[in-house]
């Protein structure tokens, strides 16, 4: 049951616990990368296990680069979906601040057609901006075009025919949007990675809020679910899920999980850093991080499945995303993470938290 729908009927937000990729370029068992073409179809193998071993949510994140080659994330989500029959799929995050809300729209409209009903969408401003460039857009405008372009997709959802005025794009008069859902709008919600703006911005237009946590203690998030409940009062709003998104990697124990885990890190971390002012990680750090108090979910399904439990109620969350695939981990390795995630760690949050 979606969480749009768990609340229209009175029940109380399920607990969805999902998986998340950006997509990193997978390697052979040489550690060579493959091409960008055999990552895609790795990827709908992996988004295919998913749904077989019992994982609520497949997430693929827009991304426009070399190593991260998901620039077309919605077309493999429907590919995954035309595979499955229960998994809900969906973004992780879509850069709304550089597309077209209607195409977006007609996007998700389109693959929430093709999974019956099971498309959600993550709409973020873009944290990495390989798009803006690319499709021609200022980052003097960063913040203006999310929230002009977040106003008109919120009109979208409401149903056709749609009018609409901004400066980012035509305005609409009137206008059929199509295809029309079959049963009513698909689940959004807004990534939020520090903003207090942007959770604000998600309680105004009755939005689902997804906290991206990749670095540092995770309760320094809480003050942002008791903004976004405190929003959602102010404005009138019906009571919406919070999520968890944050990296992590899941293996037989915690030796090899980080084993496998740590050098990816540091390169992935090392690379964007010279972009987005990250700090490189030490050692020491990463150990921290993978620790009670830190922000990486890399062990045993044991250890994964204590931590988030652990967070999920002082996050006032109950949706976890685990972000696997860091930096270039076999096929094989990807596999066996899905698979203990969906069989072991799973279960045992649902038991945890019951």
């Amino acid at each position: 049951m979606s969480p749009q729908n768990a609340e229209m009927t009175g029940e109380p937000f399920p607990l969805v616990l999902g998986l998340d990729t950006f997509g990193d370029v997978t390697h052979d068992a040489d550690d060579r990368p493959l091409s960008h073409a055999q990552t895609i179809r790795d990827l709908v193998e992996q988004g295919v296990l998913a749904d077989q071993v019992g994982v609520d949510y497949f997430g693929i994140g827009e991304h426009h680069t070399d190593d991260f080659p998901l620039s077309a994330a919605d077309v493999v989500l429907s590919a995954i979906a035309a595979r499955t029959s229960r998994i809900h799929v969906g973004s992780a995050v879509t850069v709304l601040s550089s597309d077209d809300p209607v195409r977006v729209f007609q996007r998700f409209s389109t693959l929430d057609a093709i999974s019956s009903g099971r498309a959600e969408v993550i709409l973020g401003r873009g944290s990495s901006i390989d798009s803006f460039p690319l499709f021609g857009y200022d980052l003097a405008d960063y913040e203006e075009l999310f929230e002009e372009k977040t106003n008109l997709f919120a009109e979208l959802l409401k149903g056709s025919p749609v009018t609409w005025q901004g400066k980012t794009r035509p305005s609409l008069y009137d206008q059929d949007v199509v295809p029309h859902t079959e049963s009513g709008p698909f689940p959004v919600w807004i990534g939020v990675g520090g903003s207090p703006e942007s959770v604000m911005r998600a309680a105004r237009y009755g939005f689902s809020l997804m906290l991206a946590i990749i670095g540092g203690p995770p309760a320094r998030f809480a003050p942002f679910s008791d903004l976004f409940h405190q929003a959602l009062e102010r404005f009138e709003q019906p009571l919406r899920p919070v999520g968890v998104h944050a990296p992590g990697h899941v293996a037989s124990t915690d030796q090899e999980a980080v084993e496998a885990f740590w050098p990816r890190y540091l390169d992935v971390i090392s690379h964007v850093s010279k972009t987005r002012g990250f700090a490189v990680p030490t050692r020491e750090s990463f150990q921290h991080e993978i620790g009670p108090d830190g922000a990486l979910y890399v062990g045993s399904p044991e250890t994964v499945a204590q931590k988030i439990a652990a967070n999920l109620p002082t996050l006032g969350a109950t949706r976890f995303d685990l972000k696997y695939g860091m930096g270039g981990l076999s096929q094989a390795e990807l596999m066996t993470n899905i698979e203990l995630y969906g069989t072991q760690v799973i279960p045992r949050v649902r038991e945890l938290l019951a």
